[in-house]
């Protein structure tokens, strides 16, 4: 023994044999401890699977007028010359009535020509803003177009705008 060390006491060495180790509390849960937050939680769920089904409802309800705008830039991408610009202008007004049959009834749609389709698209433009010449192409397009009265540049890119602009801002009524 060291003599410097204290003599070691029987009491002592019997209290610290009976001593246990430290123990640690049970981690804290991440869960809610209470109702009201699980009820927060499912009402969250539940708006955001609604938003969801209403944004993949509307997705699928406008998807005509994706496919519809996508055949017309690639008519537009194809009016660089002047037969281009022929084929492009006399292929539009089927693509408008193409685009009108998708949401209205065949009945409604199909007939029209003339001042009678004219009348329709102004009708149906919802949001579109659209000069009454670019309603004037549609109304003479279908028999107008010939190889020899080709349209200049400026005229077509007015009435692809007109049309773009019907195709994304028409308003289907109910």
């Amino acid at each position: 023994m060291d003599p410097t060390m204290p003599p070691k006491d029987p009491m002592l060495q019997a209290t610290l044999r009976q001593m246990a180790d430290i123990t640690l509390p049970p981690p804290v849960s991440m869960m809610p401890a209470t109702w009201g937050w699980a009820a927060l939680a499912g009402l969250v769920v539940l708006v955001l699977a609604f938003a969801f089904w209403r944004w993949h409802r509307r997705r699928a309800q406008n998807r005509y007028r994706r496919d519809a705008l996508a055949d017309l830039a690639a008519l537009e991408s194809g009016s660089g010359s002047d037969a281009g610009r022929l084929k492009a202008l006399n292929a539009l007004p089927a693509l408008i009535k193409r685009t009108a049959l998708a949401v209205w009834p065949r009945e409604q749609v199909a007939s029209l020509s003339g001042p009678g389709w004219v009348n329709f698209l102004r009708t149906n433009a919802g949001k579109a803003k659209i000069e009454p010449e670019g309603f004037a192409f549609f109304a003479e397009a279908e028999y107008r177009l010939a190889n020899d009265d080709v349209p200049d540049e400026a005229t077509a890119r007015r009435v692809f705008a007109a049309a773009r602009q019907w195709i994304e801002g028409h308003h289907v009524h109910p």
